[in-house]
């Protein structure tokens, strides 16, 4: 018993150690950028690695949004604006950025994009729903990832993609899990390539978040737009019925 009981706090102790030994010291200098900081999770990422002494730089689709995340932060958060959906927008994000870091690098880098998908069976979409969220959340996010390499590479720094685990659920049609499956397969793919370079690629699958996306009224107005839209051959295949249940 009483070897059992010195294992367990061996074991405990060897934890901690390798826990404590991957812990970021020095965090004074070092720049983090995220993206999608309006408003839920990557507002409140770039909030607390502000506080912890980060050097943040938050993309925000919105001047109003970023002038609010400046307004409860420290002075050294910097925000740019960033439309993942246009590559311009995103090649003016990565100047801002390479200027922002003044030839240090990168050290981190957080992907978090929420794109607009409408929510309905698969035949009632056409290409340009699949392109309003796929546009954003997978490959743009993938675009900015590229074109940042070079500067994590500088620092052996790391990428964190951020998927939301309702979007690993194939649940309804459209682009949604499309681009969650998508950044989960880029990940991968990436993690073993930039493993020569120093460069750590991590997923954090995160849960139900309470934020604007769940809202029952948007997805209503969503399916009955839809609806109404369908050529009379497939509303009649599904039939009034379908809709009003």
């Amino acid at each position: 018993l009483h070897i059992a009981i010195l294992a367990s706090i061996l074991s405990l102790i060897i934890y901690w150690l390798i826990r404590d030994s991957h812990r970021v010291r020095s965090l004074s200098g070092k720049h983090v950028f995220i993206t999608d900081c309006d408003t839920g999770l990557g507002k409140s990422l770039a909030k607390w690695l502000d506080k912890k002494g980060f050097c943040v730089i938050a993309a925000c689709a919105t001047e109003e949004g970023g002038q609010e995340l400046r307004l409860c932060s420290s002075l050294s958060l910097k925000t740019v604006n960033l439309n993942l959906a246009d590559s311009n927008s995103i090649a003016r994000a990565v100047v801002f950025v390479t200027q922002e870091t003044a030839g240090k690098g990168l050290f981190g880098l957080v992907s978090n994009a929420e794109g607009t998908a409408p929510v309905a069976p698969t035949d009632w979409l056409r290409i340009e729903d699949f392109h309003s969220v796929l546009d954003v959340s997978l490959l743009g996010l993938i675009e900015i990832t590229l074109k940042l390499l070079p500067l994590l590479k500088k620092t052996e720094g790391r990428v964190v993609n951020l998927i939301n685990a309702k979007g690993l659920m194939a649940l309804v049609g459209g682009g949604y899990s499309l681009s969650k499956w998508g950044m989960e397969a880029f990940s991968d793919i990436l993690r073993i390539e930039m493993q020569h370079f120093g460069v750590k690629v991590s997923i954090v699958e995160h849960g139900f978040l309470k934020t604007g996306i769940v809202n029952s009224d948007v997805i209503e107005r969503d399916l009955l737009r839809l609806w109404n839209r369908l050529t009379p051959e497939i509303r009649d295949s599904y039939g009034e019925q379908y809709f009003v249940e």
